[in-house]
């Protein structure tokens, strides 16, 4: 039975403007939370409400900056905590999210169903994930702790 132009199933064509936009704000407020002077594994630490956050310097190269964002209390025993691998190209003011939870290297669109569950628009959504997460940081307030 051929299905009806009703109930295909509608392509995902990526909105690269949209992305891009997405980590130019991602790039602002992220560039906020660093020290001006960046070395390789300086960490920050920050606290917002109950959380705490740490921000490590994994690689600097003169254009960009490799950090790695991870809650680190309160730890949960049951559950892996929030961990975001993110790229910031000074040249170009973006901030890209490069990895989180074990998965690295995500693709502008994935075929769904795919054999490792990635949604259509994974990198979309990850990215998105640091945005609202840093809302809720300045939102909410941050203390630095180190």
């Amino acid at each position: 039975m051929a299905l009806t132009e009703k109930h295909r199933i509608k392509k995902y064509i990526p909105d690269f403007p949209a992305m891009m936009r997405l980590y130019e704000v991602n790039y602002a407020q992220l560039y906020r939370l660093l020290p001006r002077q960046r070395q390789i594994g300086q960490i920050i630490v920050y606290q917002i409400g109950l959380n705490e956050y740490q921000l490590s310097i994994e690689e600097q190269t003169r254009y960009t900056t490799l950090i790695k964002i991870q809650q680190i209390a309160p730890r949960i025993s049951y559950w892996h905590l929030p961990e975001l691998i993110v790229r910031l190209y000074h040249d170009a003011l973006i901030a890209e999210v490069c990895a989180s939870q074990q998965i690295s290297r995500f693709k502008a669109k994935y075929d769904y169903p795919n054999k490792h569950l990635h949604q259509r628009d994974e990198k979309h959504q990850i990215n998105y994930f640091l945005a609202n997460w840093l809302t809720y940081c300045f939102k909410y307030g941050l203390v630095k702790v180190q």
